[in-house]
């Protein structure tokens, strides 16, 4: 949101008007937004302003600036949009997104139990089939049965820790917890699956052929037939573990991760994945090593293009003609080139007051800590030779000494537009860890002073986000040179480009070790 009022098609200064002062006040008074009952307009603007959250660093809300550069800009927020006939508030707005945002939490709560449900299900069938092949010729036919000999007890010790390998192999890889939920089926898992149902039918119907109709006597031969189900269903969780967790290991491609506001770039080698489980592991390394992302820092060049948009002001003196209308159109031309000529000056003039004014904040803020942390010191070594029940609490002393400290650091969170990220809360429980571990004020500022990935920060800015996957291709297909896809979220994208890593061919050149010696002949130039 920009820091100043837009409208649309004027501006209340112009920075190459030539008329006198009392013109240049008529202009202003007459450009000024007219009243709903006397304008000509039919359209009506709705007004937004964001107000000062419950929790900010100070609670407090200072006066609109005039300067949109004031360190108060995060607080006298306003934007005119377009024609509605409905007027809503940034608290109806903020309950609207987070209805919106618990619904999508609820479907997706109930979407990440369907697979763990599915995996249980399958998982109670593997382990229970050996076991009913052994139970049932007990119950069914006991009398004609053989007796069991040392070689049947034998599998039936063999069998009973292959059941329990097969327990905790498969507790290990496939009832995991999700990490997230994907827009299509996993391809390998899927197709595990059905190899493991068919594989148990086909015991199965092998079982009720050849031994249930017939009544088999030799017990033996029932174990083992049992025995072979679990061999096999292990030789299937080897394949799992092949397909699922070895084959990704090798990296094949290397991705290159773009935001789309701001433009960081980060670089991550993959394997032979598909789409959409490459998409799950560039946002889990995207909530590790991309900083946080602040709009408001974006807001610097929206003013200063809604500046440049908002024009000149062309006076018609003469009345209407085609004369006049070329006129106008040269005077635009001509002061636009003018404009181009200076707007590198202007932004250099503008970076270099933003950062003497972030410089001189930081400088203020780190002696207000340092005295804050050098006064804590002092009551640590006074309160050593207090009693024991008198000794002040962490917390306690972080609140004693934050006042101290409080309007330093609002003044750089809002000069370096970090204010929305810190509440007053969470910036006396991180005091308080840093008292109570003894760290110096330098670990404390770290936090602050450098922008830091986005999990450092409160959960509620990116726990449980929706994303949205865009890719011209199946999102069930593997990678491949050149593949492009998009990461959407609410505020910005994440544009991936997938490159082949090349194959590399290394050649070996023999030396021969002779070839590093050599002999030195000296030649004698002396008298003697």
């Amino acid at each position: 949101m920009d820091t100043e009022s837009t409208h649309s098609g004027y501006s209340h200064h112009s920075s190459r008007s030539r008329g006198s002062n009392r013109h240049s006040d008529r202009s202003r008074d007459r450009h000024k937004p007219r009243s709903r009952d006397g304008s000509s307009r039919s359209d009506r603007n709705v007004t937004i302003t964001s107000p000062a959250p419950e929790n900010t660093l100070l609670g407090e809300q200072n006066p609109t600036p005039a300067d949109p550069q004031d360190d108060n800009w995060g607080e006298t927020t306003t934007a005119v949009t377009g024609t509605s006939d409905h007027s809503l508030s940034q608290e109806d707005l903020v309950d609207f997104s987070k209805e919106e945002t618990e619904g999508s939490v609820g479907k997706l709560g109930c979407q990440r139990f369907i697979p763990l449900a599915l995996t249980l299900i399958l998982g109670l069938l593997v382990l229970v089939t050996p076991l009913a092949f052994l139970v049932l010729p007990q119950l069914l036919w006991p009398e004609q049965l053989q007796a069991c000999g040392t070689a049947c007890e034998g599998l039936f010790l063999s069998l009973a820790f292959k059941l329990l390998i097969l327990l905790l192999a498969g507790w290990a890889l496939f009832l995991r917890p999700t990490r997230a939920a994907l827009p299509r089926l996993v391809v390998f898992r899927a197709l595990l699956g059905l190899l493991t149902l068919l594989l148990l039918l086909s015991y199965w119907l092998f079982y009720g052929v050849r031994i249930l109709d017939s009544q088999d006597e030799n017990y033996q031969g029932i174990v083992q037939f049992a025995v072979s189900l679990v061999d096999s269903l292990l030789f299937i969780h080897y394949l799992a573990v092949v397909l699922l967790e070895l084959r990704q290991l090798q990296a094949s491609f290397s991705l290159c991760v773009t935001r789309s506001t701001d433009g960081e770039i980060r670089h991550y080698n993959l394997g032979q994945l598909s789409i959409q489980r490459a998409a799950l592991v560039i946002l889990e390394h995207y909530y590790k090593d991309f900083p946080v992302h602040n709009p408001a820092l974006l807001t610097a060049a929206k003013t200063r293009a809604a500046k440049h948009l908002a024009g000149l002001k062309v006076y018609n003196v003469d009345g209407p003609g085609s004369e006049t209308v070329a006129g106008q159109s040269r005077a635009k031309m001509a002061a636009a080139a003018r404009h181009r000529d200076t707007t590198h000056n202007e932004l250099y003039y503008e970076e270099a007051d933003y950062d003497r004014r972030v410089r001189k904040r930081k400088a203020r803020l780190v002696v207000a800590v340092e005295e804050a942390f050098t006064h804590v010191r002092r009551l640590q070594e006074e309160e050593k030779k207090k009693p024991p029940g008198e000794v002040m609490d962490p917390r306690e002393a972080a609140q004693a000494i934050f006042p101290s400290m409080a309007r330093a650091l609002q003044k750089y969170l809002r000069t370096t537009r970090q204010q929305h990220f810190h509440s007053m809360d969470s910036i006396q429980s991180h005091l308080t860890f840093c008292i109570t571990n003894n760290m110096t004020p330098k670990a404390f500022l770290e936090k602050y002073l450098t922008a830091g990935p986005t999990l450092q920060y409160s959960r509620d800015s990116w726990q449980a986000r929706q994303w949205t996957l865009v890719s011209e291709a199946s999102v069930t297909s593997g990678l491949r040179d050149g593949t492009i896809f998009v990461l959407k979220s609410a505020d910005f994208s994440l544009v991936v480009t997938a490159k082949a890593i090349p194959h590399i061919k290394l050649s070996e050149e023999f030396i021969h070790p002779k070839s590093h010696k050599f002999v030195l002949r000296l030649q004698s130039e002396t008298s003697v």
